[in-house]
């Protein structure tokens, strides 16, 4: 059925499965094979570490030649030190993809950030997509909603002030403790629930948070709790394509790249942005001015100092003594982020990503193709090879499986879908799409989300009242169980009641008494 929504290819899944791959066989084969209304395809990179420039290896970027003559777009156009958020980077992509359509091209976005892949597909997600409050602040001229002139006109001095006059940047936690607890005290004391679900290190998102409040005169929380009550609908007509491998076979790649990146000259790249970034404006390779005796701290929250591998690499570039011992060990802390991190991936699009897109095929049931994901099977064996003839590329070659599990596949459906005729069913694909695609758990409203991700303070492991530890609520159980705090409570209960430390450990529970089961 025809829509008068423009069409949108997205190819979405874990790092290390194939994704640049396929973008650029689909977007060849639209070219090569020719179409009534598209006459080829541009690549949008939705990998929030590969908009940086530098660090080509131990992002995975395509390289030049890999990328066969396909235009790809929003790639190596920040510096390494600039803050580009998810809002920056939908505005850039729905530029990108207008200017595409207007080309008569299809755009296919590519990259492993689902977070801001949903928040492209899906408007009116983004908290900075909030209208202003009507209520006209007479002071200000803000605009400013009822509750938060109250919680404005109780704050005391120090926090009027600090709202008054928010820092222009965010200070690190690291090195200026005090004062990011004091920008998070500010969040806690405007806008409790949004401040529950940032860690009070995590600066640069409670400055965020912050500047809506004071840009747009509402609390996030308020916001949010409006977008709840509006229905998903897509921006684009849109196909995704989830590439997704067995865990285990995933595993044994992820390693394997990683030595392949060590042989593609990964620690070399990562000492020259470090050494390199101290020459630049505002940046000092991640590094805060403050030491501790001779080693410096660092923020591994600002721009591509952010990706893996720099921040586990970190401690061996910068300290003049490290052993032979210690780069081993920064290989294998690169290869146990880069598993934890697909985990990641792999779970955001379960359980966000793919809930959303069913809400959607609910919402539109006269229109099943506006938004339609596909999970295609890359388990199959790869051949890794290093080519010498370009540098910092690690080359995944895929055997016989990927063109009839993958390739073909994805050529097939993306024709069907861009002639807008009927789809194949999703379930259909193989025994791991059937595994992957049941049992869809329902969409949850952004409120419920911001409700799920709320942190509460530990008081047995804040040894410093001022740098709290922070636990999320519903890891809580699973963090009274883990062996320091349980060490930590015995002490507790030892210094407190003169008990043995073998009787066992006091209760604990965070602020605010037990948490609901």
């Amino acid at each position: 059925m025809a829509t008068s929504l423009q069409p949108l290819i997205v190819i979405c899944g874990a790092t290390g499965v194939g994704k640049s791959k396929l973008g650029v066989e689909l977007a060849l084969g639209l070219a090569n094979q020719g179409h009534s209304r598209w006459r080829g395809a541009r690549i949008i990179n939705a990998d929030s570490m590969q908009v940086y420039a530098g660090l080509d290896v131990a992002t995975n970027k395509i390289s030049p030649a890999e990328q066969m003559g396909i235009d790809h777009l929003l790639m190596d156009f920040k510096q390494p030190g600039e803050q580009y958020l998810v809002g920056h980077w939908v505005h850039d992509a729905m530029q990108a993809i207008k200017e595409t359509h207007n080309r008569d091209e299809i755009p296919i976005v590519v990259g492993g950030t689902s977070y801001w892949i949903q928040h492209l597909l899906f408007p009116n997600r983004l908290v900075s997509d909030g209208p202003p409050n009507p209520a006209r602040d007479q002071h200000s001229g803000l605009f400013r909603s009822p509750e938060l002139e109250r919680s404005i006109s109780q704050l005391p001095p120090d926090l009027l002030g600090l709202f008054d006059h928010l820092p222009e940047h965010a200070p690190p936690a690291v090195s200026h403790p005090d004062d990011a607890l004091l920008l998070y005290k500010l969040l806690q004391a405007l806008d409790e629930p949004v401040a529950a679900r940032w860690h009070w290190r995590d600066t640069r998102k409670v400055l965020r948070a912050l500047r809506i409040i004071k840009d747009q005169g509402r609390m996030p929380s308020e916001i949010i709790n409006e977008q709840a009550s509006t229905p998903l609908f897509p921006r684009y007509r849109t196909l995704c394509f989830w590439l997704h491998a067995e865990q285990s076979v995933l595993d044994r790649r992820l390693d394997e790249r990683v030595d392949g990146m060590m042989k593609n000259g990964l620690l070399q790249e990562i000492r020259r942005i470090y050494e390199n970034a101290s020459f630049s404006a505002g940046i000092d390779g991640g590094r805060s001015n403050e030491h501790d005796g001779n080693k410096t701290t660092a923020d591994f929250t600002l721009g591509i100092f952010q990706s893996i591998g720099y921040k586990e690499f970190y401690d061996y570039i910068s300290d003049p003594n490290a052993s032979r011992e210690d780069l081993t060990d920064a290989v294998e802390k690169t290869k146990h982020a880069t598993r934890k991190y697909a985990k990641r991936q792999i779970s955001w699009l379960r359980n966000k990503l793919l809930p959303a897109l069913h809400s959607v095929a609910a919402e539109c049931r006269s229109k099943s193709s506006m938004a339609t994901l596909y999970l295609l099977d890359t388990s199959g064996k790869w051949a890794i090879t290093h080519k010498e003839h370009v540098s910092n590329v690690l080359s995944l070659v895929l055997g016989e499986s990927w063109v009839s599990n993958v390739c073909q596949p994805a050529q097939m459906i993306m024709s069907a879908f861009l002639n807008e005729e009927e789809l194949p069913d999703p379930m259909m694909l193989s025994p791991l799409a059937r595994v992957m695609l049941s049992n869809v758990n329902e969409a949850l409203s952004p409120s419920a989300v911001l409700e799920a991700r709320r942190l509460v303070m530990c008081p047995v492991c804040t040894k410093n009242p001022s740098q709290p530890v922070m636990v999320e609520a519903a890891e809580w159980e699973a963090h009274r169980r883990t062996r320091l705090h349980r060490r930590l409570a015995a002490k507790t209960k030892e210094r407190v009641f003169g008990t043995p430390r073998g009787n066992g450990a006091p209760e604990c529970q965070p602020p605010g008494g037990p948490l609901p089961s």
